[in-house]
């Protein structure tokens, strides 16, 4: 699964990503949708990690997002 591919299957990807990453407000979605290297640094700033690692968390979320399709036929 790509990071398009994610943004654009919908509003739920965004509530699994809230889960996971507790600090992002609800307003970081546009962000996302706009522009995946802008919300990387917005993620890094506010779970203090580096960019490095908040790039490593998103691919592991991608990751995890594509096996829960892939077992459950979950497109949304």
């Amino acid at each position: 699964m790509t990071w398009a591919d994610l943004t654009n299957s919908g509003g739920l990807w965004f509530i699994r990503m809230k889960a996971r990453f507790p600090h992002i407000e609800d307003s970081a979605i546009e962000i996302a949708r706009a522009d995946r290297a802008c919300f990387e640094a917005y993620l890094a700033r506010v779970h203090n990690i580096t960019t490095t690692e908040a790039r490593e968390e998103i691919e592991d979320f991608l990751f995890f997002e594509s096996l829960t399709r892939e077992v459950t036929g979950f497109s949304g």
